[in-house]
């Protein structure tokens, strides 16, 4: 259980055709982008992977996709198998170990919610327990999940339920619970951070890990701004942050998931159009975007 989620971890897209089918032949295009701009690890099926409008056979058959192309590579894979029906997690999380998955990761279920921590620390000890031999994090983002609870409890009661558990990845704003959950233990729990555009929040808080969606196509961006950090220039740290937030902030304006897959495009990684319930763009609006981003500088800023 030694696998740390350090530095730059890309949360992929799951790649589509145009009608929607999925294409698997672009994984091999999305990894070699990522081991091109210096991100070695990808957090497949997640929140940016669409997970929750795939079904099962489609998330079994990404996850096979994504470890034969990181077969002999520098390129790791962590499985989310999280879902709002445990024994599919437990079915993707068994997948996961089979194939020799670097970790696996699950979310709370969020339609029949968990109403206690104890509860949601069963939900996680089945899963983990369907991979005994990979490291499990919990995946905490109670902005789409709906699922709150105490963090910092969380790590001092699930050890003895989930003995396979090294840490949470952590897309929760709260960032006291985050100091206090990464001083737990004397810092026993790896807490990769998922809040992009705060990511300069988690380099000062302690973070070593970010797991994040801009990474695909601003992965620059954000190790020029952890090497600033690092190197102690707080000014060159805070312009690259600001870069991140002008372009997050653009994005989400024309519908996040949509015109993040087309940036993709732009940058030369086909992944495709999104699933409903998340829209996308036509063609005058991709047009308009590209313009924004330039005008932002966003393609100097990713060279």
């Amino acid at each position: 259980m030694s696998v740390k989620l350090h530095g730059l971890v890309a949360a992929t897209h799951t790649p589509f055709h145009s009608d929607g089918s999925l294409n698997l032949g672009a994984v091999e295009a999305q990894a070699e982008h990522l081991l091109s701009v210096g991100v070695k690890l990808a957090f497949i099926g997640g929140t940016t992977g669409e997970s929750q409008s795939l079904t099962v056979e489609e998330r079994l058959e990404l996850g096979q996709r994504w470890m034969d192309v990181a077969r002999g590579t520098e390129m790791g894979v962590i499985v989310h198998v999280g879902s709002n029906c445990i024994a599919d997690a437990v079915t993707l999380a068994r997948q996961a170990q089979r194939l020799d998955a670097s970790a696996i990761s699950a979310i709370a279920p969020s339609y029949f919610k968990p109403r206690s921590l104890d509860l949601l620390i069963d939900c996680c000890a089945e899963v983990a327990a369907a991979a005994p031999g990979l490291p499990f994090y919990y995946y905490d983002i109670p902005p789409l999940t709906g699922v709150s609870f105490s963090m910092p409890e969380f790590l001092a009661k699930a050890p003895a339920r989930i003995p396979t558990l090294a840490g949470i990845k952590y897309s929760n704003p709260d960032m006291m619970a985050y100091i206090l959950c990464l001083q737990a233990e004397g810092g026993r729990w790896d807490l990769p951070f998922g809040i992009d555009e705060a990511m300069l929040s988690g380099l000062a808080t302690g973070a070593n890990g970010f797991v994040g969606s801009s990474y695909n196509f601003a992965a620059p961006i954000y190790n020029r701004l952890i090497a600033a950090f690092r190197a102690n220039d707080l000014i060159a740290a805070r312009t690259e942050q600001l870069r991140s937030a002008l372009v997050i902030r653009t994005l989400a304006a024309h519908g996040y998931m949509g015109a993040a897959k087309a940036v993709m495009q732009m940058l030369g990684v086909a992944v495709g159009p999104a699933r409903l319930p998340n829209g996308n763009l036509n063609a005058a609006q991709t047009a308009a975007l590209r313009t924004e981003l330039d005008a932002l500088g966003f393609f100097e800023w990713v060279k």
